[in-house]
């Protein structure tokens, strides 16, 4: 935990020092790396036959909370129009 920490810190001071230069290259750079980054999770789980074997229950489980977290979403969102234009229409709060 700590090296993980280490090296967000180093990459916070590196970027602070070179905060007034330009890196055009750098946003294509970081989206390789991160592509690579999600390919490499893929291939560790791919790989676990533990997460493989419950694969299913994980689908489910993901599924629900998808869901879930949308309708959530969706709810509060539409009570937050509901304030909003109550409040345009010049009603009290």
């Amino acid at each position: 935990m700590f090296t993980i920490v280490a090296i967000m810190f180093s990459g916070i001071g590196v970027g602070w020092l070179f905060r007034r230069r330009q890196f055009p290259m750098l946003s294509q750079v970081i989206t390789v790396l991160i592509w690579a980054l999600l390919f490499c999770l893929g291939v560790e789980v791919g790989m676990n036959p533990q997460v493989i074997g419950r694969l299913g229950d994980l689908g489910i489980e993901a599924v629900v909370l998808c869901v879930g977290g949308l309708a959530g979403s969706i709810a509060l969102a539409w009570a937050l129009w509901l304030v909003v234009q109550h409040k345009k229409k010049g009603g009290q709060p």
